[in-house]
């Protein structure tokens, strides 16, 4: 009966006789949002006086008939403006970041308030509720509204128990049917401006998805709060069945900040990659940070432990994790990752496979100065966290990676946060794979150094979707939200009319100098090198390219690039400029301009696609350039290709 009266108030029209109207715009003016007070509280949002968001009405319905948004009645407004500079522990994309912004609250009788907050490149807003008292959220709504013929690069679900691994499907808004519904972050497209919706500051709250409605509106559509979840059938270690679900998504006790719903509202696909919103809008580091060390890691799930050239069997065995760990020291890689296998099964995870000596290979890692990383199932470790962590801990690990979580729902997300926060008391690092996508966590604990939430590189062992095209679009959309654990680096590339899906020895799409190019382009602060060792030592040439190249970043350009199509980032790491450009199946010449760049002479040295990569697409060039902050460069890029260069002073 509640969602029928609230259906029944959204779908008035007009302005009452009481109705109110707040303007607030962004530091440049270009961007502003109108705000509408009635019964109900609905906005918009233009760009250069261009209408991109229509009148979206947002309210949440809580438990006890107590709603926010709904007989929305304001007591007070308060504004403010900020201009600082936030300097970031772990800098996945700069290390000190430009916070600009107006804001505007709404305080509304009954105890609640809404915020917006405006920048130059987007707007956030957030419910607050003072109530103290034990209540349910039954729902929270947003029919987000845009203007007529606005598309979307869509990442459609099948279920909202989900890797939330996805392509990007271009879908007419005005088209999508109810039962059409995607993860975040989604990007819309509407007059030749970009809106990229997502979410950051989800703490204890579940995490949103988007579905389709009548005309161009878009609504929210939540997982169910949790009541009981059993081991599903099949794959019962990491499986669940929820069988019993509450009416409501969420039980909130306290005081309480909803997560920001963040709009990127850039005319320049490039703008969506420079955007730092989901980090600007999270809450504060509350750890200390001085001992957390990004890096590279040897990764040996991908290659199938695929080792050769040795006088020992290869496989789940102490002897190829040295091999591994020798690899990684002999290249100035920080990590190796033991990936599944190296348990006593999968949910006894305190115990080790009998063929691999865990304590052995953490200590011969030390000696090497390689850290090793553990894979765990989510389930076993959120049964008994403590004792395991710190059992790792006391073993000498550096970090964990966490799988299979497949959920966002209330106590998923809050589970994230509790792993983190025991995680950085034993200073440990976390990578969250089978996961949701960045929402803020990161930068509150920035212990949390990567999330997978992506369909990258491993699908290569059974799809043919990991395509240039696909590659190309990860910056734009899934990149806004924060480091993604793509995994690249594989050296058997193929080019369209000669792959082929090999589980063991699986191949890429795309050219060598493709997969040399994501260094620099993907963010990631724990970044793998998924390919076999045996291959590397192969292609030390292009293992020498990769180890000089950072996985954090003080500052980032973007060049150029254009969603689906190309891209092409030069990125700073103390006085050392990268650039990575990559291109869809579409052989490419761009412009580079080179002004970024201090006074003086520079040498880049280039990896590019060799004369042959439209043929053989692992063959690739090396060269010396000079170049300085005159420089107009042009590169070539072949079919699914790419081009990357260091650049450092004469």
């Amino acid at each position: 009966m509640m969602k029928r009266i609230f259906f029944v108030l959204l779908t008035l029209v007009g302005l009452s006789a009481h109705a109110q109207q707040y303007e607030i715009n962004s530091p440049d003016d270009k961007l502003s949002i109108l705000i509408n007070i009635e019964d109900t509280i609905s906005w918009s949002a233009k760009l250069n006086n261009q209408l991109v968001i229509s009148e979206t009405k947002v309210a949440m319905i809580l438990s006890g008939g107590k709603n926010l948004g709904i007989g929305a009645k304001v007591k007070s407004e308060s504004r403010e403006s900020s201009k600082s500079y936030v300097s970031v522990a772990v800098p996945h994309k700069d290390s000190k970041i430009e916070e600009d912004y107006n804001q505007l609250t709404l305080s509304f009788k009954g105890g609640y308030s809404l915020l917006f907050r405006v920048f130059n490149d987007g707007v956030g807003y957030r419910f607050v509720d003072s109530n103290k008292k034990s209540r349910q959220v039954v729902d929270e709504v947003m029919n987000l509204s845009f203007p007529a013929n606005t598309t979307s690069k869509f990442p459609q679900e099948e279920s909202m128990y989900s890797h939330n691994e996805r392509q990007y499907l271009d879908k007419n808004v005005s088209d999508m049917q109810g039962s059409d519904f995607c993860s975040l972050p989604v990007l819309f497209q509407t007059g030749g401006v970009n809106v990229l919706f997502t979410e950051t500051a989800l703490h204890d709250y579940p995490g949103m998805f988007l579905k389709g409605s009548a005309g161009t509106t878009m609504k929210t559509q939540f997982p169910k709060y949790v009541l009981e979840a059993v081991p599903a059938k099949s794959n019962a270690d990491r499986n669940q069945d929820l069988v019993s679900l509450a009416d409501y998504i969420a039980q909130v006790s306290r005081a309480k900040e909803f997560p920001w719903r963040v709009f990127v509202i850039t005319p320049e696909d490039k703008g969506l990659v420079e955007s730092n919103l989901t980090y600007l809008l999270a809450e504060h580091t509350v750890i200390a940070t001085d001992w957390i060390k990004p890096g590279k890691v040897a990764w040996d799930w991908y290659n199938a432990n695929n080792i050769y050239g040795v006088d020992f069997k290869s496989g789940l065995n102490t002897a190829t994790y040295k091999y591994y760990i020798d690899f990684a020291s002999k290249n100035g890689i920080e990590y190796v990752i033991l990936d599944e296998g190296w348990t006593k099964s999968t949910t006894e995870i305190l115990g080790f496979n009998p063929d691999m000596d865990v304590a052995e290979l953490i200590r011969y890692g030390k000696e090497k100065g390689v850290g090793i990383i553990l894979w765990v199932l989510w389930k076993p470790l959120d049964d008994n966290l403590d004792e395991i962590l710190e059992t790792y801990k006391s073993w000498g690990a550096k970090g964990i990676k966490v799988d299979f979580m497949q959920r966002n729902d209330q106590y998923m997300v809050a589970s994230y946060e509790k792993i983190a926060k025991k995680a950085a008391e034993l200073e440990l690092l976390v990578d969250y794979h089978g996961a949701f996508k960045p929402s803020g966590l990161r930068r509150k604990y920035p212990n949390v150094v990567n999330y997978e939430g992506v369909q990258g590189s491993e699908n290569n062992k059974w799809s043919d979707l990991i395509t240039p095209d696909h590659n190309v679009t990860l910056p734009f959309i899934r990149m806004v939200a924060g480091p993604m654990d793509y995994t690249p680096g594989a050296m058997y590339n193929a080019n369209k009319d000669n792959y082929n899906i090999r589980w063991e020895r699986p191949m890429s799409q795309g050219t060598r100098a493709h997969q040399v190019a994501m260094y620099t382009v993907y963010e990631a602060p724990l970044q793998m090198m998924c390919e076999t060792p045996s291959k590397y030592y192969e292609e030390q040439e292009t293992v020498d390219f990769i180890a000089q190249i950072p996985t954090i970043w003080d500052e980032t350009v973007v060049l150029d690039g254009k969603v689906g199509d190309y891209i092409a980032v030069a990125r700073r790491r103390g006085d050392i400029w990268y650039i990575g450009a990559m291109t869809d199946w579409s052989e490419r010449s761009l412009e580079l301009d080179m002004s970024f760049l201090g006074d003086g002479n520079y040498k880049a040295e280039v990896f590019k696609d060799g004369v042959n990569a439209a043929r053989m697409a692992e063959d690739y060039a090396l060269e010396q350039i000079s170049v300085s902050s005159d420089t107009k460069l042009t590169i070539q890029m072949s079919s699914g290709g790419g081009w990357s260069a260091i650049i450092t002073k004469k």
